[in-house]
Formats: structure tokens, sequence, C-alpha cells
């Protein structure tokens, strides 16, 4: 796609006289591409991408559900949706795993956590 400075490029080009082969010499770019600009007239547009459903979303309700309290290992919970009809591959998941793990870590209360050899419950342990 092109972007304003390239479209700008164009069509003073063409304003000049250029013709469109001329300018796809010299630009790089397709004939048909500089057509469309020339005649449109109209700047390029960065038009937002459609995500579509993805392998995993029927399965990451479940994917938390397990992962809470103990959870098993990856290749455990990638096995269990297998069974359920899971069609993509292991890094899917292992990705995904990874991700709301480090999540839910990052949301854990770090005021209940001590340092390494620390007790916060031992009366000596502001001393």
């Amino acid at each position: 796609m092109l972007d304003m400075e390239d479209f700008l490029f164009i069509q003073e080009l063409y304003n000049q006289g250029v013709t469109i082969s001329q300018i796809a010499r010299e630009t790089g770019f397709d004939r048909k591409t500089i057509r469309k600009y020339v005649l449109s007239g109209e700047p390029p547009t960065a038009r937002p991408r459609v995500r579509g459903p993805g392998k995993l979303d029927d399965y990451k309700e479940y994917i938390r559900d397990r992962i809470s309290g103990h959870p098993p290992t990856i290749a455990c919970i990638y096995r269990e949706i297998q069974e359920q009809g899971f069609t993509g591959k292991y890094t899917i998941v292992r990705d995904y795993i990874r991700r709301i793990q480090s999540e839910m870590s990052v949301s854990a209360d770090p005021s209940h956590e001590a340092g390494p050899g620390r007790d916060r419950g031992h009366p000596d342990a502001d001393q």
C-alpha cells in the first residue's frame, strides 16, 4: 500500500503529464496501483483488520478453570482439549497458558508474599 508521501508524488507526476506507465517505472509500483490512486484521487487509507474466531476460543474458559489452583502440565491440558475436539497446535495452547499465568501472577497481592527466609507472621520478622 502507498503511504501519503508516495500518493502525493504520484499525483504530482500525473498532473505534470507523466504517463501511468512512466510513473510505475519511476516509483516501482505496479501500473494498476498507480492507475487506482490517480483515477480515484483519494489518498490511501488503512482499514482495520477484522479478526475471525481463533481455534482456541472455545477452550479458553476450560483452560482458565484448569490452571486455577494446582495446574496440570501444559501437555496434559493440550491432550484434554484435543479429546474435546481442539484441532490447533501445541504452541497455541502453550503461549496462551503462559500469557494468562503471567497475568495471574501479576494480579497476585504482593503484600502477602514474604522474601526468602522471612516469615511475615513471626513477631521477630520486622527486626
